[in-house]
């Protein structure tokens, strides 16, 4: 601040009115009713105060002949009232101080220069340096008013700028007072109760008549507006304080932004509890010191927020945040910690972050969430292939069902990010399924190539009890979203369904590579003569069969009942293919075996969980034709063939009869008794057999 020395008369100053004598004038005016209520150290300390004051405004007077000779000098009228002609009182901590309206005195001596009131101002003797200050200002507009500086206006323009550079150094310490309030350990009553009133002196000296001034000499006499420079002090104050928060770096911490906000909770509910106990009390009721430091710290904490999230955070950094605004903020962990109430209310401030920051802040966590997602569904889908399908690890097997943990670790996923989302908002919430079901359905596909490449690719007994325990899964978690979490499954059984049937193709074309070169070996030599035994081709099945009573119903019953009706189905195929003829002998040893091995394969399906005992029949009636001598006989086993599977068509019966070693006229002869009323090849109670097999096309004529 640059300010003009003022040049001081040599002349000592007169002597004031003797010390004990202001003190008994002093105590004079304090010792009202009203007083009495106070302790006697304040009343003391209001006592010096005072003495303080008078000493400061003693009424000098300017000699006559001297003007314009650089120094001001005028007797001191004191006038620190309101419009009122009443005594002015202002309540600081519960105590009532009697600032007495001052008549004009008379007391000779000499005005302050310049820079002896900069040093008041500078030691914080503020109120002093007030009104010193008014003082020269009442002076220079009164000679303004009577044209002195006429003839000289460089003069007025230089005292006026000594003046406003005086007014503008209290507003800086003003300021610095208010800044330096939460700095300090403790809180300095005094210095704050004086600038309560050195404001309520300035607002009644420079009354507020809404006439706007714009610059200059104008500017003279009005408001200096020491009050809204009070609130702009307490929202800097508010907003260094949040600023010196320590903040670790990312790179130094990974939770660096959950630490950061626990020390700005910690910091800031000190400073909140300080407040309360310590500054309130220096303020008047008007003030609301309590909701205007609250309110500036919330603006500044708003801005503090909006700042943390412009940078690049990661998912768990945005999560913590939006959790911080939404949760933690209000609640009793900050500003609604039972220490700082009743005076720390939160029930009337404005929004933390705007609606429009708010959603922004939700919109980047749900864009950072499809990250993290993908990567978790990943990462199931990496720990399939590496500890499950590479390591050969068996299925486990729950409440008879082979489990697999894809529908509880996806569930759980979902559910995990669902919560905590839930948890900021509900619309968060439905965003976080929203995008969790969005990455499942891209993953369900994903998972399904995988699996149909190891699967292509490896030849593990594996194979189908993974396959069991996949389509278990499917089910499960088709399930568990439309109890847990309400969700329309319609897109998800697609997926399943496309991932079930090609998942079934593999089972079929794996069982068939397996068994189909087992049945093409029925009736050849070796067979007939017993060197190729059954438990090959029953192990073969038996390797995908045995698993699907582990599989859920429908799908593993379904699919068992295929199984034995392909099982039925090959072999009867194998044994009515033409061939040479053969002679009794070899018949009766091809009936036997035929039976016997329709029990092996009839009862291992049965025992494996198939109820389709419809087929049990259907070998051993053809093995009974083979091997009847009496051809009588014969005609009952073809009615009953017949009866048994009315899908059956003429050249099925034709076939088994030819196997037995009949012309082609007894064939037909046969066929036209017994089987002349089929009405359909698929007839019947709707099981089809014949209907998927194959008649030879030797026989089709005859």
């Amino acid at each position: 601040m640059e300010l003009n020395a003022r040049s001081i008369t040599s002349e000592p100053a007169p002597p004031t009115n003797n010390t004990e004598e202001e003190k008994m004038e002093v105590a004079s005016e304090l010792n009202s009713p009203t007083m009495h209520s106070g302790n006697s150290g304040f009343i003391e300390r209001g006592i010096k105060t005072m003495l303080s004051f008078r000493k400061s405004r003693q009424s000098l007077s300017i000699e006559k002949g001297k003007e314009g000779t650089g120094t001001w000098k005028r007797k001191l009228s004191w006038r620190f009232s309101k419009s009122s002609e009443e005594n002015e009182t202002t309540i600081c901590n519960g105590v009532e101080v009697i600032s007495e309206k001052i008549e004009a005195e008379s007391i000779q001596g000499k005005p302050l220069s310049v820079m002896e009131i900069h040093e008041l101002v500078q030691k914080r003797q503020l109120l002093e340096a007030f009104a010193s200050i008014k003082y020269l200002e009442d002076e220079l507009i009164a000679e303004r008013d009577a044209e002195k500086y006429k003839d000289n206006p460089q003069e007025f323009v230089r005292k006026y700028k000594d003046v406003d550079l005086l007014y503008n150094s209290i507003t800086n310490m003003i300021q610095s007072i208010v800044l330096e309030t939460l700095e300090h350990p403790t809180v300095e009553d005094t210095m704050l109760t004086s600038l309560v009133t050195l404001i309520a002196r300035e607002e009644a000296a420079h009354p507020n008549t809404g006439i706007s001034v714009h610059s200059g000499s104008d500017l003279f006499g009005i408001p200096r507006k020491w009050r809204e420079e009070w609130m702009a002090a307490v929202n800097e104050s508010t907003r260094k304080r949040i600023q010196r928060v320590p903040m670790p770096s990312k790179e130094e911490m990974s939770s660096w932004l959950v630490l950061h906000l626990d020390l700005l909770q910690k910091h800031l509910r000190e400073d909140l509890l300080k407040i309360k106990l310590s500054v309130k009390k220096c303020y008047p009721e008007e003030y609301q010191v309590c909701d205007t430091y609250v309110e500036a710290f919330h603006k500044a904490i708003a801005s503090h927020l909006e700042d943390l999230s412009q940078r690049p955070l990661e998912f768990n950094e945005l999560y913590t945040l939006l959790d911080w605004v939404a949760n933690t903020y209000r609640s009793e962990l900050f500003l609604g910690h039972p220490d700082l109430k009743p005076e720390v209310k939160t029930e009337n401030l404005t929004l933390l972050l705007t609606p429009a920051h708010w959603d922004k802040l939700k919109n980047d966590y749900i864009a950072s969430a499809k990250g993290k997602i993908k990567s978790y569904f990943g990462n199931i889908l990496r720990l399939e292939v590496t500890e499950k399908w590479e390591k050969e690890v068996h299925p486990e097997v729950k409440e008879n069902f082979y489990h697999s943990s894809l529908s509880f670790d996806i569930q759980t996923i979902i559910a995990e990010h669902m919560k905590i989302s839930g948890e900021i908002s509900r619309s968060l919430e439905m965003k976080m399924l929203e995008l969790c079901l969005a990455e499942l359905y891209e993953f369900m596909p994903r998972f399904g190539e995988e699996f149909v490449v190891w699967s292509t690719a490896q030849n593990s007994p594996l194979f189908a009890p993974y396959f069991a325990a996949y389509i278990n899964s499917f089910h499960d978690l088709t399930s568990g979203l439309e109890t847990a979490f309400k969700v329309n499954t319609e897109e998800l059984q697609k997926i399943s369904s496309a991932l079930t049937r090609n998942f079934t193709n593999i089972f079929w074309n794996k069982l068939r590579t397996k068994a189909q070169p087992l049945f093409k070996k029925i009736l050849t030599k070796d067979w007939i003569l017993a060197t190729e035994k059954l438990d090959s081709l029953v192990l073969a099945v038996s390797q995908f069969s045995k698993h699907l009573q582990h599989m859920r119903e429908p799908m593993g019953q379904e699919l068992l009942r295929n199984i034995h009706k392909y099982v039925v189905r090959e072999y009867i195929t194998q044994v009515i293919k033409p061939r040479r003829k053969m002679n009794a002998e070899t018949r009766q040893q091809v009936s036997e075996k035929m039976n016997r091995e329709a029990r092996i394969l009839n009862n291992t399906l049965i025992d494996q969980g198939s109820d389709s005992d419809w087929l049990l029949p259907a070998i051993h009636h053809i093995a009974n034709i083979i091997g009847e001598k009496k051809k009588d006989e014969i005609k009952e086993y073809v009615k009953e063939l017949c009866q048994d599977y009315p899908d059956i068509r003429k050249e099925h019966v034709l076939a088994v009869l030819a196997l037995r070693g009949l012309g082609r006229t007894r064939r037909a002869a046969i066929f036209r008794q017994v089987c002349h009323r089929l009405e359909s090849p698929d007839g019947g109670d709707g099981s089809a057999l014949f209907a998927e097999i194959d008649a030879p096309v030797i026989i089709s004529c005859f």
